[in-house]
């Protein structure tokens, strides 16, 4: 029973972090990081969480909307240490007129440890497979998004709305 209870932890723990990067939540972000973790970026950063955390701000204002996506997920447990790898397409759109799309297509490599009885990262890094750019159709957008409530990357997107999803944020 712990073990299936450490691997729900563990996979609320990645998906925060997804929710966070796409809602610009850097608070939250931050508070998936042990004090003393690093975050590994590769090329484009490398450091601790509050460095990390800093930097986000700066790497996200390019794009108009992130959308971070996690499949084949995997955890191996050892007590209050684990390890996971996650398949992640992280989708980045630029502002303005002639937005393009840049697809990535890689894996996080993860650490974690149980501290206090929380799981929180101890070392995230970031590996690039594949990626791509492509152009967005606007007109697709329109007919797809006047139907529905348009997302949002910061506290205007409709999930804010759901007071116990909008409690994430600390």
């Amino acid at each position: 029973m712990q073990q299936w209870m450490d691997r729900m932890a563990l996979t609320d723990l990645v998906m925060r972090y997804c929710r966070g990067c796409d809602r610009r939540d850097f608070a939250l972000v931050r508070s998936l990081y042990h004090d003393d973790a690093i975050d590994d970026h590769g090329a484009m950063f490398r450091g601790g969480p509050d460095a990390f955390v800093a930097w986000l701000p700066e790497v996200t204002s390019h794009w108009s909307l992130t959308r971070h996506s996690i499949s084949n997920s995997v955890f191996v447990i050892d007590g209050d240490q684990a390890e996971g790898e996650h398949y992640v397409e992280a989708w980045h759109r630029t502002q303005g007129d002639n937005a393009k799309q840049f697809i990535a297509l890689g894996r996080y490599l993860d650490r974690y440890e149980r501290r206090e009885g929380i799981w929180k990262f101890t070392y995230r890094s970031l590996v690039f497979d594949h990626g791509s750019i492509v152009p967005v159709d606007d007109k697709a957008m329109e007919r797809m998004g006047k139907d529905a409530p348009n997302g949002s990357a910061d506290r205007n997107d409709p999930s804010f709305t759901y007071p116990l999803l909008a409690s994430l944020s600390r």
